[in-house]
């Protein structure tokens, strides 16, 4: 049996071993989660991580990294979902030391019951074509709740021209300048989206900070008043590419604001957003989207051309109190 000891994130001393361990993982998965020491860093060091309660590391008796697990918990909310996500090396996984990991988060989110008086739940997800996973997931009694779609389109088909309706422009977002005004227009988006945690403008902030991000690929509709009401902000890692051989972009978030739906923004948002991502030399753009998306959104992605990649499922548990 072997001796597992768990112990706090010590910060960037940890950054390395983390990276190896997540990257060795990958190396079985195949499932594009490699990261590096920078693009780690980037991650846990979002404001919203509680780098010193939201991480937990496990070493063997030779002080080598073999499990990790990590929390992102809403900073508000009547129901406190933490989402869970773990990773073990493949040599440990006998599923004692997932258990181990479940168990801790468990704990975890009963402080955070203690403390805010919500009831809480443990979320954590899997790729469709996991079976291993899903079965200790099963086993650790989480369920499967809802069903996401990450979905590609070739930019070497022709991309239809933008067609904005009468009275909206369109600009290149003014990151810092337009900071309040665009996480106002994301929280209000969706709103009406499940599991909807507003973003606060700290976070945000922290997004603009990412070394990939370009404002080139960040875009807004404009009301004839000034009020900002849809949004399409793409991304290009180059490490991601790097890793996978593959030279794509993705539209990572795309929304319009209550009352300005139905409309037709949200289309050409995504069309220009596209148009961006192949002025910018990638050759695929992905997407990732609610199966149950409640505007439609899977219906509009399929029309410009987008087809399903693979299926991620989200799994739920209530935490016993």
């Amino acid at each position: 049996m072997i001796t597992l000891t768990k112990r706090p994130y010590a910060g960037e001393a940890d950054l390395e071993a983390i990276a190896n361990l997540i990257n060795t993982c990958e190396a079985v998965d195949r499932i594009d989660s490699g990261t590096s020491v920078p693009e780690l860093r980037q991650s846990l060091n979002d404001p919203s991580v509680d780098q010193s309660r939201d991480i937990r590391l496990w070493e063997d008796a030779d002080a080598q990294l073999v499990g990790l697990g990590k929390l992102w918990i809403p900073p508000t909310g009547e129901v406190i979902d933490g989402f869970l996500q773990f990773c073990v090396l493949p040599t440990a996984r006998a599923g004692e030391l997932e258990k181990q990991i479940v168990v801790w988060a468990e704990g975890r989110m009963r402080e955070v019951n203690q403390e805010r008086g919500a009831q809480v739940k443990l979320r954590s997800g899997s790729r469709a074509t996991q079976s291993e996973r899903i079965t200790l997931l099963e086993s650790c009694g989480f369920t499967a709740d809802r069903y996401f779609l990450t979905m590609e389109r070739s930019l070497y088909e022709p991309i239809p021209e933008p067609q904005l309706p009468d009275g909206f422009t369109m600009r290149q977002l003014r990151s810092h300048e337009d900071a309040d005004a665009w996480v106002e227009l994301f929280n209000q988006s969706f709103i009406d989206h499940w599991n909807h945690h507003n973003l606060t403008v700290e976070s945000y902030k922290h997004w603009l900070s990412d070394p990939d991000y370009k404002s080139e690929l960040d875009l807004v509709a404009v009301a004839a008043d000034g009020t900002l009401v849809a949004f399409c902000h793409c991304h290009i890692s180059l490490e991601d590419n790097n890793r996978s051989g593959r030279n794509e972009g993705w539209i990572s978030t795309l929304g319009t604001r209550r009352g300005f739906r139905r409309m037709g923004l949200g289309r050409a948002m995504l069309l220009a957003g596209m148009q961006r991502l192949k002025a910018a030399a990638v050759d695929t753009v992905r997407l990732g989207v609610d199966s149950e998306n409640p505007s439609g959104a899977g219906r509009l992605y399929e029309s410009v051309g987008f087809r399903k990649v693979y299926t991620h499922i989200m799994f739920v548990k209530n935490v016993p109190l």
